[in-house]
């Protein structure tokens, strides 16, 4: 090789090592890049959805301005605050065998439970869950409630020998129905509207318990309703149950809401003669509240805009198990568009509404492994995105912490406002009454660092005094069993029996 050949080639290879270390230089600026508006959007979203204990207690307060509007008139509130009929909760005293529907939302359960009395209590309980094909929460009711009948009565027909009912008397059911309906007595009611993801018009307006009774006659299912509950009212009947101290019941579920025992001196004459008992469940139908100083992002704006009930439940659309996923996802495919976050095509499966679920961000959450393995697992099993490195899965585990700990937060704060509406929130001088609140869902149940954060943040708020006299009962399947209790202390049979009160 000449000379001239020789410097030639050197100053090619000068050129092609230079320029791939520009290339190096301009990836790494491209991924600071990135990065930093990756970090932007979190860090936005953070301040966004931030809860200090001023905005709580603003939340607690417009909790109880609309408690006393619902109460006030009719159509006075976001909260539908809807009477339930129930003014007697189970004694204790209850007997016999009783069944119990449980239809909470994208499953149902069907119930056996047998009282025995004071000293017995529940003596033996079975049940099973069904899960509801998607096809029939739209469309039509009348193959929804089929489909109901017909698993209640398979259910019945597993039961023994021994405990059929006597000649002549009917089996009795508690029926759980967790949406909005409007109490006209404890055994019926019109639906307001669906939730959770359900869009069956027909059923609008119409007497659930109606609805239910044909479908059970046409399965050949021999039962009569005898108490409508929903399944917040049926968690505090199970609550009161096991503790007289129960004050309130609260769901954290698919879906949220919150029921109470409020004084009849404080319900307005509006809604019809006063308990003789002095107290009056209420339901308060917590999902629809909505305030000024929640603290509301984009994702839920556009969450709400996109859903099935524009304007409506926009508290449960920031605290409940259908949605926190969801918006989880959101924040992602955000980061995917606009920092390229996980290269640079969006995953198709990202942009898929809800395929993100609740109990996938909780695992992700939960996730302590140094690698945080079930992160990266979640991500390419779930959403079918790959090779994600250490530093981004981080950063995800941070995100499900935003999202979980203001819904948390603000589950705390509605709480605070039953307490402030029932008088609770200050010791009275000598008082140490415990105020005990009966909660479940599977939510609360199962995704730990929620729990603990709504419980610490609901400490803050009352303060250690006051705290100090509170207590959440995990009231597991208290919907199912109290709304079979709520079936033995509204049966039919009572007075001829000589049983009633």
């Amino acid at each position: 090789m000449t000379k001239k050949a020789v410097v030639v080639a050197t100053v090619v290879g000068a050129a092609a090592v230079g320029g791939a270390a520009a290339y190096v230089v301009r990836q790494r600026k491209n991924k600071s890049k990135k990065w930093g508006k990756a970090m932007d959007i979190v860090k936005e979203l953070e301040e966004k959805c931030r809860t200090p204990l001023t905005k709580l207690r603003q939340v607690a307060d417009a909790m109880v301005d609309e408690m006393n509007g619902g109460l006030g008139c009719e159509g006075g509130s976001m909260l539908k605050m809807l009477i339930t009929f129930v003014d007697n909760l189970p004694s204790g005293n209850e007997e016999g065998l009783f069944y119990a529907l449980d239809l909470g939302g994208t499953n149902f359960r069907v119930l056996r439970v047998r009282l025995g009395g004071k000293e017995k209590r529940v003596v033996q309980q079975e049940f099973e869950e069904v899960s509801i094909p998607p096809e029939l929460m739209v469309g039509n009711s009348e193959p929804l409630f089929d489909y109901i009948a017909e698993a209640l009565a398979n259910f019945v027909g597993t039961e023994p020998e021994g405990l059929h009912p006597e000649p002549n008397k009917q089996r009795e059911l508690g029926f759980t129905f967790s949406f909005p309906v409007k109490q006209t007595s404890i055994a019926s009611g019109t639906l307001i509207r669906w939730t959770k993801g359900f869009d069956i018009e027909d059923a609008v307006g119409k007497d659930v318990v109606a609805e239910l009774t044909k479908a059970m006659q046409r399965k050949g299912v021999d039962m009569r309703v005898t108490a409508l509950v929903n399944d917040t009212v049926g968690t505090l009947a199970g609550g009161r149950y096991h503790n007289n101290d129960v004050i309130a019941a609260v769901i954290l579920g698919t879906g949220t809401n919150a029921a109470y025992v409020e004084r009849a001196s404080a319900i307005p004459k509006w809604h019809g003669p006063l308990p003789k008992s002095g107290e009056m469940v209420i339901n308060m139908e917590w999902g629809n509240f909505h305030s000024s100083h929640l603290p509301l992002t984009e994702y839920d704006i556009a969450l709400d805009k996109e859903s099935l009930n524009p304007g409506e439940q926009m508290y449960e659309k920031m605290i409940s198990g259908m949605y926190l996923g969801e918006i989880v996802r959101r924040v992602l495919c955000k980061l995917s568009e606009e920092a390229s976050f996980f290269d640079d095509a969006v995953p198709t499966k990202l942009t898929t509404p809800f395929i993100l679920r609740t109990p996938d961000m909780s695992a992700m959450h939960h996730d302590t492994s140094p690698d945080l393995k079930v992160v990266a697992s979640k991500l390419k099993d779930v959403l079918g995105i790959s090779n994600t490195s250490l530093k981004t899965r981080k950063l995800i585990v941070d995100i499900c912490d935003i999202v979980a700990s203001r819904g948390a937060c603000l589950s705390a704060a509605g709480i605070l406002g039953i307490f402030k509406k029932l008088g609770r929130d200050n010791l009275k001088l000598g008082e140490n009454q415990k105020s005990v609140i009966a909660l479940d869902g599977g939510l609360f149940e199962h995704y730990t660092k929620f729990r603990d954060c709504m419980e610490d943040a609901l400490k803050e708020l009352l303060g250690d005094e006051v705290s100090a006299t509170v207590v959440i009962e995990h009231s597991n399947d208290g919907s199912g069993i109290g709304a079979a209790l709520l079936a033995a202390s509204h049966s039919q049979y009572l007075e001829e029996e000589g049983l009633s009160g």
